[in-house]
């Protein structure tokens, strides 16, 4: 069996990323569960696992990775760090085209570089296999909850990156008094959805059908949690078919607002294609109907489906607010805003409990394909480009993309 060396890189963007993709003691499972791989790991003063951790489970660390057969990273490799001739897993954010990425999709061609995107992997179903989701549905919900606490003057949360886990952010949830009429919709499951309802569930809301969300009151806060079914129709008025909608939006009309004139908070967790209506108009949010005061958008869709979402905030500064009848950016605080909350980078807030999510996902879905056998062509489905400089058939959509000027 052929020894495979798995470099592990440090991160190299502005502002820094204190996540990764493996953390020691799943350096260390790893080499046990996959006897032919060996584990090296590439200094770093910004991660949130300091390099003595590694070092003190007896994980090699090298500056220099260019004897690693395979090197793998969370975000964006910088292109002048790019080692010909290698195998890379990290998410490019290159497959949709995106044109700020495009030189770095150029520079791993000419560099004869494999590239594995974390986003396509998938398995046999089509169904992605792993990311950061979960725990950007964690933090982005208790944001969600930090910005209404300061809305209304109800209680006041530690910023979730002042957590030092996901156990003290929970705790901090405790610190949550809702007004018993409270009613919070979120769209979406799948990853995000999955994890923003951990964060229903840690702090006890009772969850409730949508019809009842609507139509009845409750002497307690509750939430409900909408299928696309339950916020987008046909626009002839026919019966709705998940299958259609997820083939094309085209053809479908948003009535998500007749949840904004129930609901308090909305957490928007969903995916929306650019096919699709939006689910919430800058008119809709104009009505005098209208009761939401906080929207924290996960999705973060810029100037797309969640109207009052005019920005990406940040770790830093991740509030403000959003005037309805100016469409314009305004104080959070200003009585007649609704509250926003949409930090583009959610997971980076608890960077030690996101990598060892992630870490886990890796070993458990993807390196079985990566170090063995891959009857699914888990690995392939996933390679943008091959070792000879050449797209994959699958991406060779993007040849246009990759001519056109920066």
């Amino acid at each position: 069996m052929n020894k495979i060396k798995l470099g592990v890189l440090r991160e190299g963007k502005t502002p820094p990323d204190k996540r990764v993709p493996l953390t020691p003691p799943q350096c260390v499972e790893v080499m046990r569960k996959f006897t032919n791989v060996e584990v090296i790991v590439q200094p770093s003063p910004i991660r949130s696992i300091p390099d003595a951790e590694y070092l003190s489970q007896g994980i090699k660390m090298q500056e220099d990775l260019s004897d690693c057969d395979i090197l793998i990273g969370v975000k964006e490799v910088k292109i002048a760090d790019l080692i010909p001739n290698k195998k890379y897993l990290f998410f490019s954010h290159t497959y949709k085209k995106q044109p700020y990425n495009r030189s770095l999709l150029q520079a791993i061609l000419d560099k004869k570089i494999q590239l594995i995107d974390y986003e396509i992997l998938k398995n046999a179903k089509g169904n992605r296999i792993i990311g950061f989701g979960r725990y950007a549905g964690i933090v982005g919900c208790y944001n969600g909850f930090l910005a209404f606490g300061k809305k209304h003057n109800l209680y006041d949360l530690k910023p979730a990156n002042q957590c030092a886990d996901r156990v003290e952010l929970e705790q901090e949830l405790k610190k949550i008094k809702l007004p018993k009429h409270t009613k919070i919709v979120a769209t979406g499951f799948g990853r995000v959805g999955n994890g923003a309802r951990e964060i229903f569930s840690t702090i006890g809301l009772k969850e409730v059908e949508p019809e009842d969300f609507l139509n009845k009151s409750f002497d307690e806060p509750v939430y409900s949690q909408l299928e696309v079914c339950d916020y987008f129709a046909r626009e002839d008025g026919a019966a709705f078919s998940r299958k259609e909608f997820f083939k094309s939006g085209a053809g479908h009309i948003s009535i998500f607002n007749k949840y904004l004139a129930v609901a308090d908070m909305y957490v928007a967790c969903h995916y929306w294609h650019s096919s699709s209506p939006f689910i919430i108009t800058r008119e809709d949010l104009k009505s005098p109907d209208v009761r939401v005061s906080v929207i924290s958008d996960i999705s973060c869709d810029i100037d797309g489906p969640v109207a009052s979402t005019l920005r990406p905030s940040t770790i830093a500064d991740p509030l403000y607010g959003y005037d309805p009848q100016s469409e314009k950016e305004v104080d959070f605080m200003a009585p007649q805003a609704i509250g926003v909350q949409a930090v583009d980078n959610l997971p980076c807030e608890l960077p030690m409990d996101a990598s060892d999510d992630f870490g886990s996902e890796l070993i458990k879905e993807v390196f079985p394909a990566l170090f063995g056998s891959d009857p699914d062509n888990i690995i392939k489905r996933a390679s943008e480009t091959d070792l000879n400089g050449a797209l994959m058939p699958n991406y060779s959509y993007l040849e246009e993309y990759l001519q056109e000027k920066n």
